[in-house]
């Protein structure tokens, strides 16, 4: 799609910098310590399992990785900037290039695919192709694991709709859809880290958030619903194994 080539260009500078209001290095460190939150406790114990980061942007989750002893991390971008930006702060193995391209092709395996805000931006054909392409490149058990916007999320289209470059949105039952029709097992999804730093916001925080899940879900239950497979949070950690 020629859009693509306009806008992954300078990706940081037109969409993640500025969405963010804050500087690269600062968003870099922020979004360390979300993904140490959401994504490492999910990760192997054995340190030499081998990781794949596709689509990694700056590479703040493979920093995360390698910052946790996982030396066997490697990721790929699409946009030059961002890859340029990983290896000025330091995040190794690195490569500018088209993952889907990349995954279509090689012959390697990892225990681990990490995908961190990325599916979203894969129109729903190239999401299945991605997603076979992803499972092939798994070892037997391996795990894939993906956060994208949650679009049961209360203002959902704050953050789907948020980036032009978005062509698809999921709940937690199309993940789990999708994810088992491309051959994956025992799919679960978890709700995403919303903590803030400042203890007295986060205790606001957690009370106008537990008021506001009480909301939504008498909505539900007064269409008829169940509240069973829904989650609020703004982001879904989707965790797929290799069957």
């Amino acid at each position: 799609m020629k859009y693509r080539k306009t806008l992954y260009e300078n990706y940081h500078t037109t969409q993640s910098g500025r969405a963010s209001l804050t500087d690269a290095k600062s968003l870099f460190l922020r979004e360390k310590v979300r993904f140490s939150k959401e994504i490492l406790p999910e990760l192997p114990k054995d340190k030499s399992a081998k990781i794949f980061d596709f689509g990694c942007g700056s590479g703040s989750m493979l920093s995360v990785c390698q910052d946790n002893g996982y030396e066997q991390s490697t990721g790929m971008d699409l946009s030059q900037e961002q890859v340029d930006m990983a290896k000025d702060f330091g995040v190794k193995g690195v490569e500018h290039g088209d993952a889907l391209v990349y995954l279509k092709e090689t012959t390697e395996k990892y225990d681990v695919i990490l995908g961190m805000d990325i599916i979203e931006h894969f129109t729903k054909d190239e999401l299945v192709e991605l997603l076979i392409a992803l499972r092939r490149c798994l070892t037997p058990n391996g795990r894939l694991i993906i956060r994208t916007p949650n679009l049961d999320a209360p203002f959902a289209t704050v953050f789907a709709n948020g980036d032009f470059t978005h062509e698809n949105y999921m709940n937690v039952s199309s993940a789990q859809q999708v994810m088992m029709a491309c051959g994956f097992q025992k799919v679960s999804v978890n709700a995403s880290d919303m903590s803030i730093d400042n203890p007295l916001k986060e205790l606001i925080r957690r009370f106008a958030f537990w008021e506001l899940k009480i909301l939504y879900k008498w909505q539900l239950f007064a269409t008829g619903r169940s509240t069973r497979d829904v989650l609020f949070s703004p982001n879904m950690i989707i965790i797929a194994q290799n069957g």
